[in-house]
């Protein structure tokens, strides 16, 4: 990913020398169990730790990997050459290439997802913060993008709180998910190499072994983590579309924060655009750009083949890099963004008491009017509103049929506002708890 939309913290796993300083923690480690097992000479195991402070040297390798066409190969003997030939002819015994590979990369999407769950818990305090704020902030509920009735800011927040704690669980499990790694050797079977050694591998980077692998961890890991990956995403840009509409002139609600000397406009000085919700919703789309992909790479041929490689190559790094970015760039719009009270207020009666027009029609059913004919008498007072701008209630208190049925008072009861508020605290402690 562009360095414009990374962060350094998620760059940093996917930087060449992290994979390389991985392979060999896992290369040595594996040697410490096989000499535990007597399968190899201790002194031999030693050796391989004469490399743990070095700074393996990503152009020496890629310089190598130029002849031998092959990564690992080229990593095995750059590492020799920090050992010693000898010391290091037990390296790798028994394994193959993806046995490194592939728990390489799932300690890589377990970091990965480390860093994620940081932001999503940046997100989700951001996202409460506002939430408690305007907890009864009122403002117009839409539907089709048309006034409904009355809600609150609270729980607009309330709700994209909700949806992004169930985002939590969801990478918490997929972090689960793909935190396995596999040292069991060509097509799997442990030939060559003792489970003893995967299990001590595993223990030692935090993982769980596989339970059963081919020469590849199954990629049904990978798909759930990067469909996960797509669904955070879509999460980040429901919030985001969100806001962009609350930022349209003809309702700013809402606004991201505009800073001194920001410029909205190359053309227009007036303008103040909502940049930063855009692009979360272009990020948003970059993320889910890995959700295929990763799907595809399920069905292998046989015990394996590495047509998901060069995939993985490229949406591992960019799809977790692009969703850290936009993570935190969506926690830094809801803490700084700017809420407009009044406008919502005004938005509301803009139709004055239309959104109420439910609650008419209701307490004409109760007053034994048929629903048929009380929605006709609401709907022939609400058109005109519509139509004419007029006030809702004193067409209502106008129309004998609607006065008969519920009476001057009865009718103007049905204009409170918090009628419409009654339960928010019910649905904060749902959402909140305690802290609701």
């Amino acid at each position: 990913m562009i360095p414009r939309y990374s962060r350094p913290e998620m760059t940093a796993i996917w930087e060449p020398a992290t994979k390389f300083r991985i392979w060999f923690e896992i290369e040595a480690h594996a040697c410490d169990a096989m000499a535990d097992l007597g399968v190899i000479p201790k002194e031999n195991a030693a050796a391989v730790w004469k490399a743990k402070d070095v700074e393996f040297d990503v152009a020496r390798i890629d310089e190598i990997e130029a002849v031998t066409k092959h990564d690992v190969i080229a990593f095995l003997t750059h590492l020799a050459e920090h050992v010693g030939s000898d010391e290091a002819r037990f390296v790798h015994q028994g394994m193959t290439s993806s046995d490194v590979l592939d728990t390489c990369l799932n300690v890589q999407l377990v970091r990965a997802a480390d860093l994620l769950l940081a932001g999503v818990d940046r997100v989700l305090a951001a996202l409460k913060t506002r939430a408690l704020e305007h907890k009864m902030t009122v403002r117009v509920g839409r539907s089709h993008g048309i006034h409904a009735e009355p809600t609150t800011m609270g729980l607009t927040f309330a709700r994209f709180y909700a949806e992004m704690d169930r985002n939590r669980a969801r990478l918490q499990a997929a972090r689960a998910e793909v935190a396995t790694g596999a040292i069991s050797g060509a097509v799997g079977t442990f030939a060559n190499i003792d489970p003893r050694v995967e299990e001590h591998v595993c223990a030692q980077l935090g993982l769980e072994p596989e339970p059963i692998s081919t020469q590849v961890i199954p990629r049904d890991r990978h798909a759930m983590f990067f469909a996960t990956l797509g669904v955070i995403a879509s999460s980040i840009e429901n919030v985001a579309v969100e806001i962009r509409h609350m930022q349209r002139t003809e309702v700013l609600e809402g606004a991201e924060f505009f800073s001194m000397g920001q410029k909205g406009s190359s053309a227009m000085p007036h303008k103040k655009n909502p940049v930063l919700t855009e692009n979360l919703t272009g990020l948003a789309r970059l993320v889910r750009m890995a959700v295929i992909p990763a799907m595809e790479n399920v069905a292998l041929w046989h015990e394996r083949d590495i047509s998901h490689s060069s995939v993985e190559r490229a949406i591992g790094p960019d799809a977790t890099i692009t969703l850290d970015f936009a993570l935190h760039r969506l926690a830094g719009v809801v803490e700084k963004m700017i809420i407009f009270p009044d406008n919502m207020l005004e938005n509301m009666n803009k139709f004055p008491g239309l959104v109420m027009s439910q609650r008419v029609l209701l307490a004409l059913t109760q007053a034994g009017v048929s629903r048929e004919d009380a929605y006709a008498m609401v709907q022939r007072n609400a058109l005109k509103v519509w139509e004419e701008r007029v006030d809702f209630q004193e067409q209502l208190l106008a129309d004998p049929e609607v006065v008969a049925a519920l009476g001057e008072d009865g009718i103007r009861e049905k204009f409170d506002l918090g009628y419409h508020t009654k339960h928010v605290d019910t649905i904060f402690a749902r959402v909140f708890g305690r802290d609701g």
